[in-house]
């Protein structure tokens, strides 16, 4: 299975995403470590990505997603995943074979964890333009989990709806 840690900038991907590929026994990857040079660019000067910036990264991922899947059983990747259109696109090697973790909180929660992180290129003022982007997933498409928890019992959570 491929679990696909999903939210907006600054909601707990990575972190989340770390301490359960720990306690699964898979890999864990950040989507950002796939951008674009060009991408990542737009990002740091306050840009949002537009659809066409996201596709071949996204397309990407996706393709990478199949080779975890066949060469380890499966990985944990961390991915904002906005849209409907981009979770499609993620799953489109695997659809049977993608569970996503939806990492829901407040954009006022989520604003405040921003302020207090360092050496990232989200530039904090585009968190509007996530949530504006923000197409949530509903209980049949993700495992939805409240992010305003400590991060030892967010992935406990994660575990006992994956069970």
């Amino acid at each position: 299975m491929i679990y696909v840690v999903m939210g907006v900038s600054g909601c707990g991907k990575s972190s989340i995403g770390k301490q359960l590929a720990e306690k699964l026994g898979l890999d864990f990857y950040d989507a950002d470590d796939f951008h674009s040079k060009a991408s990542i660019d737009k990002m740091s000067k306050g840009i949002p990505l537009t659809d066409e910036d996201r596709l071949p990264w996204l397309k990407g991922l996706a393709n990478e997603m199949l080779t975890w899947q066949q060469d380890q059983g499966g990985a944990v990747l961390a991915c904002s995943a906005l849209k409907n259109i981009y979770r499609d696109w993620l799953a489109s090697e695997l659809p049977e074979k993608v569970t996503f973790i939806y990492l829901q909180g407040s954009y006022e929660l989520i604003a405040e964890r921003l302020q207090k992180r360092a050496n990232h290129f989200m530039n904090s003022s585009l968190l509007q333009s996530q949530f504006d982007t923000l197409e949530e997933p509903n209980e049949s498409q993700a495992v939805i989990v409240n992010i305003d928890n400590t991060p030892e019992y967010i992935v406990e959570m994660i575990l006992r709806e994956l069970k």
